[in-house]
């Protein structure tokens, strides 16, 4: 049974699908209000809502990477806290400590600005080795622990972090585990021309406004229908299938790219592709997942997974094209979906 079929309204589950799909197209359609372009990166940071993934905007200053995060937060509902992550950040200030107080000679439990349900962790390269290694808990436990005290972060939880990709002066690269715990690195472009034109006629007088669409609970139950979203067999061999070939390319007809990779993309991008997949799925008024939604979304799951080698760093090989090549040696299955199979 769904969430659309537990609907007690009386609706029946057509009529709630179909409820659900308007809501998550007017949510898109709000954010699309103030983004102008850039709808590749407004997808994939709804569809990590729904899949309940971390998103790592990755792109130069000024392509709306922070205003998509806080139109996004607006747009669902839900408390938000931005973070702007600087060199000289102590892991203190977002999670929290402990404070003395001498009246009472007691200590509190002072909580930091990541128990909300949209943190933005804004230009998160900046911060040093310890900040990021107090976000490791946070991303994958969703939860802090504070004077051995375990304190659960609300829910739904999902932190939108922003870099700059060319930047060398005071950034700290991302360490690979915790690049991992991002379900998606979307590269955000510069605008086209047409869109430099809107952004200018748009955004120079006065900007529009996002409106609440969705709240927390209602995301919940999204996000509980984008889990029961149908798997066939032959795509979950598929998903298997792409993660194996970075881990021996020789196997799958790619012997050129065994000089290239170092470490294939681990067991989380398993499990990303087919969130990610079911989330696109639903995304798109499907019940069920066919392969091109995990072909739509393996370069921004599996790029920022993939360690290349020194060599190939050096001869300027990007993730990206190398997820590119595995997508096109690894054939997808023809899989015909029918009402029994549902």
């Amino acid at each position: 049974m769904t969430v659309a079929e537990e609907r007690s309204d009386g609706s029946g589950p057509d009529e709630g699908a179909d409820a659900d799909l308007r809501l998550l197209q007017q949510s898109i359609a709000e954010v699309r209000r103030v983004i102008v372009g850039q709808d590749h990166m407004i997808e994939r940071l709804l569809v990590a809502l729904l899949a309940r993934g971390h998103c790592l905007l990755e792109g130069v200053p000024g392509v709306a990477k922070t205003l998509a995060a806080s139109t996004l937060a607006t747009v669902v509902g839900g408390t938000f806290a931005r973070i702007q992550f600087t060199p000289d950040l102590v892991p203190s200030d977002i999670v929290g400590t402990r404070v003395y107080h001498p009246s009472s000679e007691s200590f509190d439990i002072e909580l930091g600005p990541v128990f909300v349900n949209f943190l933005l962790a804004d230009e998160v390269n900046r911060a040093p080795a310890k900040v990021q290694s107090a976000l490791l808990e946070v991303m994958a436990e969703r939860q802090v622990t504070l004077a051995g005290r375990t304190h659960p972060l609300p829910r739904p939880f999902i932190v939108l972090a922003t870099q700059n990709p060319v930047e060398s002066e005071g950034v700290y690269p991302l360490p690979e585990v915790q690049r991992d715990r991002f379900l998606f690195r979307v590269r955000v472009p510069h605008p086209t021309a047409t869109e430099e034109l809107e952004i200018l006629h748009r955004m120079s007088v006065s900007p529009p406004l996002p409106g609440r669409v969705l709240d927390p609970a209602r995301l919940t139950s999204l996000q509980k229908l984008a889990d029961q979203v149908s798997v066939h067999q032959l795509v979950a061999d598929y998903v298997v299938r792409l993660v194996m070939a970075t881990r021996a390319p020789g196997e799958y007809g790619l012997r050129e790219l065994a000089e290239a990779i170092e470490i294939g993309v681990s067991p989380r991008a398993t499990l990303g592709l087919v969130a990610a997949g079911r989330a696109l799925a639903l995304l798109r008024g499907r019940d069920y997942l066919l392969p091109d939604d995990v072909r739509d979304v393996a370069v921004d799951v599996m790029g920022h997974r993939l360690m290349l080698t020194f060599d190939a760093l050096a001869d300027g090989v990007e993730p990206d094209e190398v997820v590119r090549r595995v997508l096109s040696a690894v054939p997808p299955p023809l899989v015909v979906w029918n009402q029994a199979q549902r």
